[in-house]
């Protein structure tokens, strides 16, 4: 309406005034096109604050969602207007103007009323270049100039770009069999990123590839148009005859030869002579003279070409990045540095100039030619082979995960009942119950066909360690709580077999002919339940003198192992269940002790310390291998049933294989877990082994091992299982397979036991 009314304001005057209608049509005219820029001022500034990050090369087409917004604020700004208060809304009556009133003109006023100047558009505001918008700004160059730099190429203000973590082939191998979209991921080496190809990029790749048309919506078969005739006109285009000069010969060239001929003739010039061919003025030889072929032939088989000189990098140009410019210190270093040049960062100092007209002549140009011509005639080049391996070569060729079923894949059963870590899991021969502890101070008792609880102990104390008997002649599970061990009774199976236990353990047996050394007295004692413990199900406390991790049983069910971290040189015992005894293998601290375990046949026990994993002959009382992690802290250890491979796991997030027939270092680490590994176990009867870490997963991979001693273990990684959920940073705690079936149990930090089938 403000618009409206000015026109007709303008209209009043020239009628009154001056009553010419030329003039009058003249700014009509105007006033309709400021409006048209006025319309296009407020559809720019009304979007002028939606920008997309990737500009549509089309331009045509406007995205919905802008329109969308654009309504939604100027529904808002009305709502604002009608919420305004009821003195703002008298003070701006008096400048609105009703939508049919007249304009009224003062008489005597002949200067036309002047409209405010609009401010001036910037036309670099926004860029319309049908070019990329890519970050990186170094240019059309080969991108292989910043291998081995930790960045790719700088950004817009200058900052370099980082290179993204790329991880190893086995990273991408497992990112490749989770991502469904890997077939149409393509790195670009510009970003360093992971690019996913869109529809039309993918049809435009078949296209190319199977030689047809890239564009496929071009048609090839379209109706020819003849622009030009294919007829000869009977009349030239232009009509214009040639010059006369072009049939008259040049008097200025004849001129010039007249004047060549009479300084011949004279004798002031004389008229080249050929050169003779037949005399050899200089007479070669070859300084690096081949003796079985001639130098001209081995140039031409073998050439060898010179090495290009460095490339001059931001130091270099006249108007240098700022970090690159010397400050008073780095001058001062750079001058102190003058009787060991060869130590100073730049043989210059980086100079900054206004423009590439300031710039002076280098005045050690000269002296760098020298010496690159110098390099070039006296050093001596020779031709090495270099073996061009592709990475995909060196990726061993592994089955497909596919062809080595059966193995874990999905979650069958949440055991509930804990409210606390659930730290350990056992399970008892045959398979059927599963045994766990927790920081509830509880220990649970599970039937694994149904999932129900059958029993709970309560303990007083933090479970840390539980461990079901593997003689199935014997009910009898160990469980070290804070600085006991307990011999429990579970109560479940074979009613027979409970019995036999409990008649067993009822009596303590003579100690007539044995006087336990004062050693073992000072750190460990026997003790028998009384009436109450007896009835809970306790059979044999040990009490300890310090706090102990780790309980493991032989495969025989009569000896078990505790472990104490903090007892130093007494950090590891061996208890005898049928005679009652105990003893201490070691008189020397070997290191922080972790967990112990008995080899599945031979009698070797392996201990593993915070670095080391030492394998000690029982029968021989020796050590027999020192395995070699290079881990800062092991966290588990499990040995292969065939016993010549052992699985160590590591809180710096790494699991290594070791083969005791090849060597004491790693036959393989692997890197899958993004945090510490807590627990590792191999399967019984397939080859499956699993690995536990705080990252709330648990990867179950391929292992294996052959009896032929020439062939080394194969190992694929299979499946990532994740379901728990993480608690205090902690994740997955254990874990464990079935005894026959190729299931995985894992406890977490969220109290559940999980069972993948």
């Amino acid at each position: 309406m403000a618009t409206a009314s000015k026109s007709g304001k303008r209209r009043l005057e020239i009628v009154e005034n001056n009553g010419n209608s030329a003039e009058l049509d003249d700014i009509i005219e105007a006033q309709v096109s400021d409006n048209a820029d006025d319309s296009t001022d407020e559809e720019s500034s009304e979007y002028s604050g939606l920008e997309d990050d990737e500009e549509d090369d089309s331009g045509d087409e406007v995205d919905e969602s802008w329109d969308e917004a654009s309504d939604e604020d100027e529904e808002d700004d009305d709502e604002e207007q009608d919420m305004s208060t009821n003195e703002d809304s008298e003070d701006d009556s008096d400048d609105k103007v009703a939508p049919n009133a007249v304009p009224i003109e003062q008489v005597g006023s002949s200067a036309p009323i002047e409209e405010p100047a609009k401010p001036a558009e910037d036309e670099y505001a926004y860029d319309s270049s049908d070019e990329e918008d890519l970050r990186n700004t170094v240019g059309n160059i080969p991108m292989n100039w910043y291998d081995e730099y930790p960045h790719i190429g700088y950004d817009l203000e200058g900052k370099p770009i980082l290179k993204p973590k790329r991880g190893d082939e086995i990273d991408n191998f497992l990112r490749k069999m989770e991502n469904p979209e890997s077939w149409r991921t393509v790195y670009d080496p510009q970003t360093g990123q992971d690019v996913i190809l869109s529809n039309e990029d993918v049809e435009l790749i078949k296209n190319v590839m199977g030689s047809r048309i890239p564009d496929g919506s071009y048609n090839p078969y379209e109706p020819w148009v003849d622009w030009f005739t294919k007829d000869v006109m009977e009349t030239p285009v232009t009509g214009r005859p040639e010059h006369k000069r072009s049939f008259v010969p040049s008097r200025i060239e004849a001129i010039k030869v007249g004047r060549m001929v009479h300084a011949i003739k004279m004798g002031w010039m004389k008229p080249r002579v050929p050169k003779d061919q037949s005399v050899e003025r200089h007479k070669y030889y070859l300084l690096w003279d081949a003796d079985d072929k001639a130098e001209d032939l081995r140039r031409i088989e073998n050439p060898i070409p010179a090495p290009k000189p460095r490339l001059p990098g931001h130091a270099e140009s006249y108007n240098p990045p700022p970090e690159y410019t010397f400050s008073q210190r780095d001058i001062a270093q750079w001058n102190r540095l003058s009787e060991t040049p060869y130590q100073r960062k730049f043989p210059f100092v980086p100079k900054r100039f206004s423009s590439l007209r300031a710039v002076p002549a280098y005045d050690r140009f000269a002296r760098e030619r020298f010496v690159r011509c110098l390099d070039l005639y006296l050093c001596p080049r020779a031709k090495k082979m270099r073996l061009t391996i592709q990475p995909e070569d060196l990726v061993p060729q592994l089955p497909k995960p596919r062809d080595l079923q059966p193995f874990p894949t999905v979650c069958s059963m949440i055991f509930k009942g804990h409210k606390g870590l659930v730290r350990t899991i056992s399970h008892d021969p045959s398979g059927q119950f599963l045994l766990s502890g927790s920081d509830d101070q509880t220990i649970k008792v599970w039937e694994v066909a149904t999932g129900r609880c059958f029993k709970t102990f309560e303990v007083k104390g933090t479970v840390r360690c539980v461990s079901w008997c593997p003689n199935s002649a014997i009910a009898l599970v160990a469980a070290a709580v804070d600085n006991n061990v307990y011999l429990i009774n579970p109560g479940v199976g074979d009613r027979l077999v409970q019995a036999k236990t409990d008649e067993i353990l009822k009596e303590m047996p003579a100690q007539t002919d044995y006087l336990i050394p004062q050693r073992v007295r000072a750190v460990l004692t026997w003790n028998e339940p009384d009436k109450d413990q007896w009835a809970a199900g306790f059979r044999v406390i040990l009490a300890h003198f310090k706090a102990v991790k780790h309980v493991a049983w032989h495969s025989k069910g009569d000896y078990f192992s505790s472990v104490m971290p903090e007892g130093d040189n007494r950090s590891v015992l061996i208890h005898q269940l049928s005679r009652r005894r105990s003893q201490l293998p070691f008189s020397k601290s070997k290191g922080l002790v972790q967990c112990t375990l008995f080899h599945p046949i031979r009698p070797y026990l392996f201990v593993a310390t915070q670095r080391h994993v030492r394998v000690y002959n029982l029968l021989k009382q020796e050590l027999t291998k020192k395995l070699i992690t290079g881990a800062k802290w092991i966290s588990s250890l499990a040995v292969h049933p065939g016993g010549d491979n052992v699985l160590v796991g590591t809180y710096d997030r790494r699991l290594f294989w070791f083969d005791l027939d090849l060597s004491t270092k790693p036959y393989q680490g692997l890197r899958h877990h993004g945090l510490g590994i807590r627990a590792v176990a191999y399967h019984k009867r397939y080859p499956l082994f699993a690995s536990g870490s705080d990252d709330c997963s648990a990867i179950v991979s391929h292992g294996m091992v052959y009896n032929d001693l020439l062939k080394n273990p194969t190992i694929v990684p299979l499946k990532k299982l994740r379901g728990h959920d993480k608690f205090d940073d902690f994740g997955v705690f254990d874990v464990l397979f079935h005894p026959t079936q190729p299931w995985l149990f894992t406890s977490g930090a969220d109290g559940t036991i999980r069972l993948y089938t």
